[in-house]
């Protein structure tokens, strides 16, 4: 199966994991995936994850969703750049999740990272999601 926008399924798996009230979801395993897998894990969105492979040879991730009093501690997650309407913006434009609440996750020149760390590193991006 093809997807055309991996990082889009990856986050809608998450959202309807949660909804079920899920421990854990799996997604297949890509750099990029584990990349925003590492940035949701430092921000503290999720408990962790784990690469395992399946019966079929094919990498895949094992992600555990992180609850609070039985509520999903992300609140949102969306995808803000698609490959149909890429969103690039510069340092001074990186937007703000919920006054500081959320996180901005960005695509830069010197990996993904969250809004937070770019703007202390003074680099702008492709923004990839946001996260609250």
């Amino acid at each position: 199966m093809s997807l055309t926008d991996p990082i889009g399924d990856m986050l809608t798996r998450i959202r309807n994991a949660q909804m079920r009230r899920r421990d854990t979801v799996a997604t297949p395993a890509s750099t990029m995936r584990g990349r925003v897998l590492d940035v949701l894990k430092s921000e503290g969105f999720i408990r962790g994850y784990s690469e395992q492979k399946t019966d079929n040879g094919l990498n895949e991730y094992e992600i555990e969703l992180k609850y609070s009093e039985n509520t999903p501690v992300i609140r949102t997650i969306e995808r803000v750049s698609r490959p149909g309407r890429r969103v690039y913006v510069s340092v001074k434009n990186i937007p703000s999740v919920a006054n500081g609440l959320g996180v901005s996750i960005l695509s830069t020149p010197k990996g993904v990272m969250a809004d937070h760390e770019a703007k202390a590193q003074n680099l702008g991006g492709e923004v990839v999601c946001r996260v609250f």
